[in-house]
């Protein structure tokens, strides 16, 4: 797996020449991106949690009485199967106290997520594979970003399915207010591989429709073991607020 991560890392280099980059967000507005946010229909941007300011896409929750589980995802219009992903994050403003504790200095990033618009009202998660990006919550334990979490999916790592929700990734902890650079390298449902500041620390392979942690998700849309070869790309909102810009894409699916 390592020789084949190196080769692949290789080709992504030499196909930089051939391939185009591609801004997906503008610094001005939300166009092209769509919220969802449970217990609210698709496209509802409930108490404007998604917003844009100082080039910046923002997570705020200044307009929540209560967060009541409001697990929040601003989707981009376009679905991608081999890409390469690049975006810039930090944590920055307020955590909700009454969000569940595990969401403080918590976020992520969704890939190979089912249409959004498929996505019920009263389902929590979207099916679909997760960066999880976090930051340091105590000085000296370590608390490593860039891990995978598998919202209603399964994948194989180091040669077999992983019954874990979430798996670790290598990369060092950062500190909460830090700009951190997060990359997806993907490769449809043969090799995914998250990259922190211009490291590889995982890398996985066949995300397939499975496991747990989804709730209220349609049963014509959840299929176990159905591959996940593309899907849409999502920002998260839990309860942490958080910042992103510098967000591109290139298609690695063919040459430009």
């Amino acid at each position: 797996m390592r020789l084949l991560s190196v080769l692949i890392l290789a080709l992504v280099v030499c196909s930089c020449s051939t391939t185009k980059e591609k801004s997906i967000f503008n610094g001005k507005n939300l166009d092209g991106w769509t919220p969802k946010i449970h217990h609210h229909e698709y496209g509802d941007n409930y108490a404007n949690t998604f917003r844009v300011e100082d080039d910046l896409i923002k997570v705020r929750y200044d307009g929540y009485d209560q967060f009541n589980e409001r697990y929040g995802h601003l989707f981009y219009k376009t679905p991608y199967s081999h890409f390469h992903l690049t975006l810039e994050y930090r944590f920055n403003g307020i955590w909700r106290e009454d969000a569940p504790s595990y969401t403080h200095l918590n976020s992520g990033v969704m890939f190979h997520s089912q249409d959004p618009a498929t996505i019920l009202k009263e389902q929590d998660w979207p099916i679909s594979v997760e960066m999880q990006l976090l930051a340091e919550e105590k000085p000296g334990v370590p608390r490593p970003t860039g891990n995978m979490c598998s919202p209603g999916t399964d994948v194989v790592y180091q040669g077999q399915k992983d019954p874990r929700h979430c798996i670790d990734s290598r990369s060092k902890t950062y500190k909460p207010d830090e700009w951190i650079r997060a990359e997806l390298i993907v490769y449809g449902d043969s090799l995914v591989q998250h990259l922190i500041n211009g490291e590889v620390v995982l890398e996985y392979t066949k995300p397939t429709i499975g496991g747990g942690v989804v709730n209220g998700a349609d049963p014509k849309i959840f299929i176990p073991g159905k591959p996940l070869t593309s899907g849409y790309i999502g920002l998260q909102s839990e309860g942490q607020e958080i910042d992103f810009r510098n967000i591109t894409i290139r298609d690695l699916s063919k040459k430009r």
